[in-house]
């Protein structure tokens, strides 16, 4: 759950569960498929469940799917959830279908518009889709650098363009939207018969609305194909072997008036000294995981040289880690963080850092345990002059031959 605070305007989430996800095989609509011995859309929707700040909660389901969505969602029943309404032929359709039913109960506000198929969404990203539509009004979608050079072909499959690589993203959602000029745009665009929108976002677009960006989370993916399960969950027959890591991060004390400790921001008299938000805690355990990966360091993936990640919130590379473990077919069985600081005080503050660890990573909050300590006044901590983190993260990865 995210501390985010009450939104001032009502929020939605819309989520777009109707395709029948043939291309990921299986049989069943990937939305129904089991990921870690649960359904797909029952893994999405449950972030938006524990966001209070989302008020309702509108899934659009495919004609016929009424008994496995009857099933996918049992155990999560909640009086913010509405019945589903039947999508259409194409996501467009179902998403228009979404906004209707929403309508009609009088909505209006911000509605952030998800696939079902990014079962991997956390509270942070709905946070920063809320709070990011705040400050620009229109659209907001989350985006994340394109790290392969793309090339654009021509009929004959040749090369006919690179684009710059620094000027292209790739687009996630969830994607936030004011309510009402999103409909407008859905009957616009219907009125036109145009029905060839892939995303809201390019909807918004056409309808001459600015869309802004922010950061995606690498670890939110789209299940699309059979391997993208298989990413998810261990492949048949594949024994899971435990895996630990260790790491390690240490920031010295600077100017400023806080530091980030596990995703939280705690008031002190001093900042740390770093390239992104500091966060020794979140890089630790970042470091831990990668370790047990035998996937590299965080600065492998995160350089201090790179730009980007100039003052980058540290969650994300924790969220990254963590995806890493997932795409490997694994599991995160425990995360286990020491904080060692003379100050600040980080006993007040445990139970909000377990909370966004286990957001930030993906696993409920019993896989998170947290202890602070001092060096008794000895070494660099003990003097104040910085502080530390050591993190062990045990995993389960499908066995190598």
């Amino acid at each position: 759950m995210s501390s985010l605070p009450q939104a001032p305007l009502p929020v939605a989430a819309l989520l777009v569960a109707a395709g029948r996800g043939l291309r990921a095989g299986g049989g069943e609509p990937k939305q129904y498929r089991l990921i870690e011995g649960q359904p797909v859309l029952a893994r999405a929707l449950t972030p938006f469940l524990a966001e209070p700040a989302v008020t309702r909660i509108a899934v659009v389901i495919g004609e016929g799917d009424e008994e496995r969505y009857a099933n996918a969602i049992a155990g999560l029943e909640s009086p913010r959830l509405a019945a589903p309404t039947l999508g259409g032929s194409t996501r467009q359709e179902s998403v228009h279908r979404g906004l209707l039913a929403l309508s009609r109960e009088g909505f209006d506000g911000i509605v952030l518009v998800h696939d079902a198929a990014r079962p991997f969404v956390s509270g942070t990203q709905i946070a920063a889709a809320i709070g990011r539509l705040g400050e620009t009004g229109y659209a907001a979608i989350p985006a994340l650098p394109v790290t392969d050079t793309v090339k654009r072909t021509d009929a004959s499959g040749h090369v006919a363009e690179t684009p710059p690589r620094d000027q292209l993203v790739s687009v996630q959602t969830p994607q936030a939207f004011r309510f009402k000029p999103l409909l407008a745009a859905h009957e616009a665009a219907e009125a036109a018969l145009l029905h060839g929108f892939t995303d809201d976002a390019a909807l918004m677009e056409w309808a001459g609305h600015p869309v802004a960006t922010f950061r995606g989370d690498p670890a939110n993916i789209k299940l699309t194909h059979a391997e993208d399960f298989q990413r998810a969950n261990a492949p048949a027959g594949k024994v899971l072997v435990t895996r630990v890591g260790t790491g390690y991060d240490v920031h010295a004390f600077g100017p400023g008036d806080h530091v980030w400790l596990g995703g939280v921001r705690i008031g002190h008299d001093r900042g740390v000294v770093a390239h992104s938000d500091g966060d020794v805690a979140l890089h630790a355990l970042t470091d831990a995981l990668l370790g047990a990966l035998a996937d590299g360091d965080i600065g492998t993936h995160f350089p201090p040289s790179d730009p980007q990640w100039r003052g980058a919130a540290s969650a994300q590379f924790l969220a990254f880690a963590a995806g890493r473990v997932r795409e490997r077919g694994g599991r995160i069985d425990h995360l286990d963080l020491t904080i060692v600081c003379e100050a600040p005080k980080v006993g007040p503050h445990c139970e909000a850092i377990r909370v966004a660890i286990a957001d930030a990573a993906g696993v409920p909050i019993g896989k998170v345990a947290i202890k602070a300590t001092t060096s008794e006044r000895m070494g660099f901590t003990g003097r104040r002059e910085g502080l530390a983190a050591l993190a062990t993260a045990t995993i389960r990865l499908p066995e190598e031959e």
